[in-house]
């Protein structure tokens, strides 16, 4: 039987997040990393832009519908990769739960609680995590085998870099 930590795409982890551009709109993007941190795969989207139309029509439904179905949805979507968890540090793009049977977690600096695991939550490093309530019961291993490798916040600042640099060409 192969050891699924030494198959780089069996151990893979997404990380989507968002960019905000005010010339441009919304851009999303998805890094597929292995355990070491390795990108495997990378995908953005063209930029959203949201008219005043859409925000009055969609009203309170529309960041589930931008992050939820027309950004996340659509980036899980054109991935090869079949990750092992997916990680966001943009609490809308939680709205892509329903979109995909990736568990999604929200990733966000650790804000000085003591580091440990509780209800619907963990620490790693400097990095909280909270979990959905359908988590797999094996999701925090799979978290601490990444932790123990990655920064879980580091990705998304390569992410938004990516995104940036290709803004400029």
């Amino acid at each position: 039987m192969p050891d699924p930590a030494g198959d780089a795409t069996a151990a893979s982890y997404g990380f989507l997040t968002t960019v905000d551009s005010a010339t441009h709109g919304v851009f999303g993007g998805y890094l597929v990393i292995d355990v070491t941190g390795r990108p495997l795969e990378f995908h953005c989207t063209t930029p959203v832009k949201v008219s005043r139309a859409q925000r009055i029509l969609y009203g309170a439904t529309l960041p589930a519908h931008l992050h939820g179905r027309q950004i996340g949805a659509t980036l899980l979507a054109d991935t090869t990769a079949r990750p092992l968890a997916g990680l966001t540090d943009d609490e809308a793009l939680l709205h892509v739960r329903p979109h995909t049977p990736l568990p999604v977690v929200l990733v966000r600096p650790r804000d000085g609680a003591e580091p440990g695991r509780g209800a619907g939550r963990a620490t790693f490093g400097e990095a909280a995590v909270l979990l959905p309530e359908a988590a797999p019961g094996d999701l925090l291993d799979r978290l601490e085998a990444l932790a123990a490798g990655v920064d879980l916040c580091e990705p998304f600042e390569r992410i938004r870099a990516a995104i940036d640099e290709a803004q400029k060409h």
